[in-house]
C-alpha cells in the first residue's frame, strides 16, 4: 500500500487515545488528536506539566504560549495511559525501549502504539519499528512521521505526515488524527521506510548545517542533500523500504524540511559546529535534543552492516565524535572518485 490517501470516512476512528509524553510534540499531537472534542489522555512525567495543563490548558514548560483544549487531560498514571485503543507514544528514540518496557504490563494485546520520535537505537543499530517489536511484541506497530515542527501542528497550521500501520489500523488512525482540516495523515503500510526516513534525514540535516555554518555556499548544501539521500535511498532498498515510501514525507519531505530551517535543532546543531562552536558545549546537559547526533554514528553502523556505503553519514559521525574537523570532512568527501549518478 502506497503512501497515499484512500478516503478514511468509512473507518472508525479510535474511541480514545492517549499521548505518552509531553514535550513540545506530543503536546502537539494530543492538541491534532482532540479536535472536535475527542477526549485524549496526555501522559507526562512532570507533575508541574500535569497541574498546568489540567488547571490552565497550557503546557507552559514544553509548549508555552498554546491554548490546549479542555478536552485534553494530562496525567502522571501510566496504566490509566495505557488502558485505551490506541497510544501515540513520543519518547525519544534512545529511550524508547525503556519507555516500552515500562508500558508492557498494562497494555492490552493487539493495541495500536503508534511511534512518533525519529531515531536509531545506538547501542543495537535497531529503527523504532524493530525496537517495539523487540520490547513489545504483543502490540501492533504503528509509526507516525513526516515534515512537521510541532510549533506548526499546535498552531494549526497546514502539517502533513505519514502514518504506517496495517491497512485497517492505518485509516482508523488517519480517521483519528484526521479531523483537524490543517493536520493530514497519509497512510501506508511501509512501517520501515517511515522509520528510516524519520532517522536519517536527521543525520543529513546536520551535514547541510556544518556546510551553511563554515559558509560552502548554496549549492554545496543542495549537493549535499542530494547526496546524502541517494544514501539514504540505497540502504532503504537494503533493508526493505520502498523507494516512494523514502521519496514522500517521511524522507524526502522532511529531509527538506529539516535541512533547511534553522528551525530544525540538528540544522542548527551542524550550523553552530560550521561556524566554529565545539560538539561538547552543544550537546552539554540542557541544551536542545538534536536526536541526529545520536542517530549519525547507528546510521553508518547499520549501512556497514547491510553492506551500503554511506560516505556523508560518516563524515557527520566522525565530525561529531572528534575525529575530523568540518574542513578535513569536507577535503575527505571531495576528493572522493567521480562516480554515476
Amino acid at each position: 500500500m502506497p503512501e497515499t490517501s484512500p478516503t478514511a470516512s468509512s473507518a472508525r476512528p479510535y474511541s480514545s487515545l492517549s499521548v505518552i509524553g509531553a514535550g513540545a510534540w506530543g503536546t502537539a499531537l494530543a492538541n491534532v488528536a482532540a479536535a472536535k472534542g475527542r477526549k485524549v489522555l496526555l501522559w507526562a512525567r512532570e507533575a508541574d506539566v500535569v497541574e498546568s495543563v489540567n488547571a490552565r490548558h497550557e503546557n507552559e514548560m514544553f509548549l508555552p504560549g498554546i491554548g490546549l483544549p479542555a478536552s485534553i487531560e494530562a496525567t502522571s498514571d501510566l496504566a490509566r495511559a495505557c488502558s485505551v485503543e490506541a497510544i501515540l507514544l513520543a519518547a525519544p528514540a534512545q529511550h524508547l525501549r525503556a519507555s516500552l518496557l515500562a508500558m508492557r504490563p498494562f497494555l492490552k494485546a493487539g493495541t495500536p502504539i503508534v511511534l512518533c520520535a525519529k531515531g536509531i537505537e545506538t547501542a543495537t543499530g535497531k529503527l523504532v519499528t524493530e525496537i517495539l517489536a523487540e520490547a513489545a511484541p504483543e502490540a501492533e506497530i504503528a509509526i507516525l512521521s513526516g515534515p512537521s515542527f510541532a510549533k506548526d501542528a499546535a498552531r494549526g497550521l497546514p502539517t502533513l505526515v505519514a502514518v504506517g500501520a496495517k491497512p485497517d489500523i492505518a485509516l482508523r488512525l488517519q480517521a483519528s488524527m484526521g479531523a483537524m482540516p490543517s493536520f493530514r495523515p497519509y497512510v501506508t503500510d511501509d512501517v520501515t521506510g517511515i522509520a528510516l526516513g524519520g532517522a536519517g534525514k536527521n543525520v543529513y540535516a546536520i551535514a547541510c548545517g556544518m556546510v551553511e555554518g563554515a559558509r560552502g555556499g548554496e549549492s554545496a548544501r543542495a549537493g549535499l542533500l542530494a547526496r546524502g539521500f541517494a544514501e539514504l535511498l540505497r540502504l532503504g532498498a537494503s533493508v526493505g523500504a520502498r523507494p516512494e515510501t523514502l521519496m514522500g514525507l517521511s524522507g524526502l519531505g522532511d529531509l527538506v524540511l529539516t535541512a533547511t530551517s534553522m528551525s530544525s535543532r540538528n540544522f542548527a546543531l551542524g550550523a553552530a559546529l560550521g561556524s566554529g562552536k565545539k560538539i561538547s558545549d552543544l550537546l552539554a546537559p540542557g541544551k536542545p535534543l538534536a536526536e541526529g547526533a545520536a542517530t549519525a554514528p547507528a546510521l553508518v553502523a547499520r549501512g556497514k552492516k547491510q553492506g551500503v556505503e554511506m560516505p556523508v553519514a560518516e563524515a557527520v559521525a566522525d565530525v561529531l565524535s572528534g575525529k575530523l574537523d568540518i574542513r578535513d570532512a569536507g577535503e575527505r568527501l571531495l576528493s572522493r572518485p567521480l562516480g554515476t549518478e
